[in-house]
């Protein structure tokens, strides 16, 4: 539906192309990203639970748990909708539904960035001020952590989808992509996109970058520390631990800013969408396999958890 306003045709819905141009695949990609999220899913909530455990008391595993709750949310705001689209016709999505959906995805991905650093940064006071941790990483700060993390997010979120959505949509309709996202909605106004382009850059530096600044703050001051362990079992062991979260971090920073540093690039489409699939649908099933196979304690705890379950 459009509506006429000031000699323009303002889009009521969109349609979303999807993530394949091939009908041949349908199927098989179904089936795929049906396993996925059924994985990302039960992972992540295995992760959720197994962290509420009394012996899993340590603000890194709360971080963690905060991470997998945002990964399920990320997932099941993105990958159903596609699910439905693989087997269906009709892709249109609402003028409203879209707008929400942008909003949810935005949150969740600049909260998820935010979560990293303050993560990273519990690392750090973990190694190098290990006589204080428990100071400084108390339940108090652990919780304004978290809380700082969602309420920028949240603004960042609505700063976003507010500007996007006061752009005039004059048709076509088509979204080039799987989901409402940023590049291929101001690739549908009418309007010179130049100086929104800019605010996006500007978004991208305070969501990614920054972050990502200091968490290589972080691990410069971690690896100084783990440099001056004796101990080559204990400099592998303390590594262990954080090379877990290096792998999500360069994951997760490295395809949103590939996505958002250039919106109206010329990447093709096909490229972002593979990129977007990483942190929207493969971060949230890799992240409950990198956390609970690289980490003894989590280990230890579904061990546990499965030999009480099978004795009843």
């Amino acid at each position: 539906k459009m509506w006429k306003f000031k000699n323009h045709t303002l889009l009521m819905g969109f349609v979303l192309s999807g993530l394949s141009s091939h009908p041949e695949m349908q199927n098989l990609v179904f089936f795929i990203f049906c396993l996925i999220y059924t994985f990302s899913i039960a992972g992540n909530l295995l992760i959720f639970l197994v962290t509420l455990h009394p012996t899993l008391h340590m603000p890194m595993y709360f971080f963690l748990r905060v991470l997998s709750f945002l990964d399920i949310s990320t997932a099941s705001i993105v990958v159903p909708k596609m699910l439905v689209n693989f087997q269906s016709e009709d892709r249109k999505i609402s003028y409203v539904g879209c707008a929400t959906q942008l909003y949810f995805v935005i949150f969740l991905a600049a909260t998820e960035c935010y979560i990293l650093a303050a993560m990273a940064y519990d690392r750090y006071v973990a190694i190098c001020n290990p006589l204080r941790y428990t100071i400084i990483m108390n339940r108090r700060a652990s919780l304004f952590l978290v809380l700082l993390s969602y309420c920028s997010g949240n603004v960042v979120s609505v700063v976003q989808t507010a500007w996007v959505f006061t752009l005039p949509f004059c048709g076509p309709n088509k979204i080039n992509y799987f989901f409402c996202d940023i590049p291929p909605l101001i690739m549908l106004s009418c309007t010179d996109t130049s100086l929104y382009e800019k605010q996006i850059v500007t978004a991208t530096v305070l969501v990614i970058f920054t972050p990502f600044c200091l968490i290589l703050v972080s691990y410069a001051c971690i690896i100084s520390s783990i440099l001056k362990i004796s101990s080559a079992e204990g400099r592998r062991k303390t590594f262990s631990t954080c090379s877990s979260h290096l792998i999500v971090v360069t994951l997760y920073y490295g395809s949103g800013t590939l996505i958002y540093l250039r919106p109206k690039s010329s990447n093709s489409q096909d490229t972002k969408k593979v990129l977007s699939l990483i942190y929207t649908a493969i971060i949230p099933t890799l992240n409950p396999l990198i956390y609970s196979l690289r980490n003894k304690e989590v280990k230890a705890v579904i061990i546990r958890i499965l030999a009480y379950l099978r004795k009843i």
